[in-house]
C-alpha cells in the first residue's frame, strides 16, 4: 500500500470529493485534519462545516456525501461515521502495519528540507555564585532545545558566556580581601563556586549594615546605598580591574579559576556540555569600541558627566546606558561586543539566547541597537525566554543565600531516588555499583523530566518529592516503562522468541493500532519541538506514548498471544516502542535504566 503521508493523501482525497459532488477547487491548506475525540470512533477526522456553503446542504448530509466519497475512491479509508458535522474516518489497518514496517526497518525520518547553523546560548553564570535552581532549568532548555534541533538536521554551536567581570564580581573579591583568612576550596574543603558565593552573600550582609547605619544618621535610601564604603570600594576595584592593576587582576584570576573547578563538577553531574566558551571579560572591549563607532555616527551620544547613552524613545522604549561616567562599561556594552565576535566568527542563520523573561527587554534593547548601527544580522538574534522555577516556599533570592544550590538539590535528588527505590525492592537484584547508577539515572530522570515537562514560558514551581513518584506523569515512570520493555525482550530471548519484522497480523487489536499511531506522529511532534524550541512537546508526547504502551501490555498477552505470529509481531512492536522512548528521553538529556 502507499505509504505517504496520511494527511497528503487525505487532502488530496477531500479536494477530488469537493470537485466532483460540489463542482468546486479550495487550496489543500483548507482542508485540515483534527485528532478524532477518544469517545467517537475513528482515526482521524474532518470538520465539513466550512464546505456547507459549497455544498448548499446540511453539515451531516456533506459529511455523509463526502465519506461516501473517500471510503470508494480512497484505498487507505476502510471506514467512516458522521457526528454532526465531524467526519470520523477508520483508516485502513495496512496503512498502519505498512507504516511500522517502514520504520521498524528503516526508523524515523526527523530530518527537516532545510538544515540552518544555530548558535544556542546558555547558562551564562556569574562567577560569584554558584548555580541554583533557575541556572539548571536554563541548562536543561538550552541543552536539550539543542539536541532537538540536531537532531532534525540543524548544524548547532552549544556556547556558554561567562559573566567573569563586573561590579557583582568585585564584591566577593573584597569581601574575601577583607574577610577571607587566606581561604581557599582546598584549605576549607568547600567547592570552589560555593567558597565564592559564600563571600558574595557576606558582602550583601555588611553592605545592608552599612547602609542601615548611613539612614540612621538621617541619610536617605538611595544616597545610603550609594554612599557605603563598602559599594565605593567595590566600584574602585572594577576600575582598578579595568585599567589592569595587577593584584586586582591576579586575585581576579585565582578566584574566577576556583569557580570554573566546581562549574565544571556541577555541568557534568547534570549531564550538559558546551562546544565553545565566551567570556565577558574578553569581548567588553570589542563592545567600547562599538561604543565609539556609534558616538561617531551619532547613534549614541554622551552626557554632560560623561556617561555615553542611546535614545530608544522613540521606538517606545527609554533611554539606555551604555558607558558610565567612570567609563566602566556596563551589561550591554559586553554583550554587544559578545554578539558582534560570534557573528564574525560564525555564519548564523540564528542565534537564541536561552534566558529569563525577566531580560526581554534587555534583549530587544541588543538586537536594536545592532541593528541602528546597521548590522543585518541583528534580525537573526532570538530569545529564547522561559518561565522563573519558584519552590512551594515561593521564590529563591541568591543575594540573601535562599536560593536552592544545584549541587545540594541533585544530591538530595539522588538519595530520595535511593530510599524511594528502596522501598520499592526496585534495586534488589543489583550490585553496589548497579544500584548507585540507578539512583543517579532515577534522580536525574526525574529531575530533569519534571522541569522539562512544562512549558518553556511558563512559570513553575518544583516540588523534588512529586517529580520522583513512579506513578503518574513522572521521568522515574517512563524509565521503570522502559526497563519492564527490556526485561520483557530478555526473557523471549531466553526462551528463543524473537520479535519478527516478516510476518505480519492482517488485522491490528484497537491497542496495538493506538501504539502505531502514536508512533505515527513522533516525527512531527519532533520537528514541532523544533520549530518552537520546547522540549515539552517531546516530554508530553513520551508521556502519553508511555501510558499508551502500559494499557497495551495489560490488555493483550504479548508471550501469551495465541500464535507464535502475533508473539513476534507484539514483542516487536514493544521492542520499537522501547527505542523510541530511550532516543526521545535523550532528545531531554534523559538516560534510560536496562533493569530495575
Amino acid at each position: 500500500m502507499n505509504n505517504n503521508n496520511l494527511y497528503t493523501i487525505l487532502q488530496k482525497a477531500s479536494l477530488e470529493a469537493l470537485q466532483q459532488l460540489y463542482s468546486t477547487t479550495l487550496e489543500s491548506s483548507q482542508i485540515i485534519f483534527q485528532s478524532t475525540r477518544k469517545e467517537f470512533e475513528g482515526d482521524t477526522t474532518l470538520v465539513v462545516f466550512p464546505y456547507t456553503k459549497l455544498s448548499k446542504k446540511g453539515p451531516e448530509q456533506t459529511a455523509q456525501e463526502m465519506g461516501d466519497y473517500l471510503k470508494s475512491n480512497c484505498a487507505i479509508v476502510h471506514s467512516y461515521n458522521v457526528i454532526k458535522g465531524f467526519l470520523n474516518i477508520v483508516i485502513e489497518d495496512e496503512f498502519w502495519l505498512s507504516y511500522f514496517n517502514n520504520i521498524s526497518t528503516h526508523g524515523f525520518n526527523l530530518r527537516l528540507a532545510e538544515p540552518k547553523t544555530i548558535m544556542v546560548e546558555y547558562s551564562s553564570p556569574n562567577t560569584n555564585k554558584p548555580l541554583h535552581l533557575g541556572h539548571i532549568r536554563n541548562n536543561l532548555l538550552g541543552f536539550s532545545v539543542s539536541e532537538i534541533l540536531k537532531t532534525v538536521g540543524h548544524k548547532v554551536i552549544k556556547v556558554n558566556l561567562i559573566n567573569d567581570r563586573g561590579i557583582h564580581i568585585c564584591k566577593s573579591m573584597l569581601a574575601w580581601q577583607k574577610w577571607g583568612n587566606g581561604e581557599t576550596p582546598r584549605s576549607s574543603g568547600i567547592k570552589g563556586d560555593h567558597l565564592v558565593g559564600k563571600y558574595y552573600v557576606l558582602f550583601d550582609k555588611e553592605y545592608k549594615k552599612e547602609i542601615e547605619a548611613l539612614k540612621a544618621k538621617g541619610v536617605s535610601d538611595e544616597d545610603a546605598e550609594k554612599q557605603a564604603p563598602l559599594i565605593v570600594e567595590a566600584q574602585i576595584m572594577l576600575r582598578e580591574w579595568e585599567e589592569g592593576n595587577k593584584a586586582v587582576v591576579d586575585l581576579w584570576k585565582t578566584m574566577n579559576g576556583w569557580v570554573y573547578e566546581g562549574f565544571d563538577k556541577t555541568y557534568k553531574a547534570l549531564g550538559v556540555d558546551f562546544d565553545r566558551f565566551y567570556y565577558e571579560s574578553e569581548t567588553y572591549l570589542l563592545g567600547k569600541k562599538i561604543v565609539e563607532e556609534g558616538l561617531s555616527k551619532n547613534v549614541f551620544y554622551k552626557k554632560e558627566d560623561g556617561s555615553v547613552w542611546i535614545d530608544l524613545t522613540p521606538h517606545g522604549l527609554d533611554q539606555k546606558l551604555l558607558l558610565r561616567k567612570d567609563g566602566t562599561s556596563v551589561y550591554m556594552t559586553q554583550d554587544l561586543g559578545t554578539a558582534l565576535q560570534r557573528f564574525k566568527e560564525y555564519t548564523l542563520d540564528k542565534s537564541i539566547y536561552v534566558i529569563g523573561n525577566e531580560q526581554n527587554y534587555h534583549i530587544k534593547v541588543l538586537a536594536l541597537i545592532l541593528k541602528k548601527m546597521g548590522y543585518a544580522w541583528a534580525d537573526a538574534i532570538y530569545h529564547f525566554a522561559y518561565g522563573m522555577v519558584d519552590l512551594p516556599s515561593g521564590r529563591m533570592k541568591s543575594r540573601e543565600g535562599t536560593v536552592v544550590d544545584a549541587d545540594d538539590l541533585m544530591t538530595e535528588m539522588i538519595d530520595t531516588a535511593r530510599k524511594i527505590s528502596k522501598e520499592l525492592g526496585k534495586a534488589d537484584e543489583l550490585s553496589d555499583e548497579d544500584a548507585n547508577k540507578l539512583f543517579k539515572t532515577l534522580a536525574m530522570g526525574a529531575l530533569k523530566y519534571f522541569i522539562l515537562k512544562v512549558d518553556p514560558q511558563k512559570r513553575m514551581v518544583f516540588n523534588p518529592e512529586e517529580s520522583i513518584d513512579f506513578n503518574g506523569n513522572t521521568g522515574p515512570f517512563i524509565q521503570y516503562t522502559y526497563a519492564r520493555v527490556r526485561s520483557l525482550l530478555k526473557k523471549a530471548a531466553l526462551n528463543d522468541v524473537q520479535p519478527n519484522a516478516k510476518e505480519f497480523p492482517l488485522q491490528l487489536a484497537k491497542k496495538e493500532k493506538e501504539l502505531i499511531k502514536l508512533l505515527y506522529t513522533y516525527p512531527e511532534i519532533v520537528q514541532q519541538a523544533a520549530q518552537l524550541y520546547s522540549p515539552a512537546l517531546v516530554a508530553n508526547y513520551i508521556y502519553d506514548l508511555t501510558r499508551e504502551y502500559n494499557q497495551f501490555y495489560q490488555e493483550l498477552p504479548i508471550l501469551k498471544a495465541e500464535s507464535a505470529q502475533l508473539i513476534s509481531f507484539r514483542l516487536l512492536l514493544s521492542q520499537y516502542v522501547s527505542e523510541t522512548l530511550k532516543s526521545s528521553l535523550k532528545l531531554l538529556g534523559i538516560d534510560v535504566p536496562e533493569r530495575m
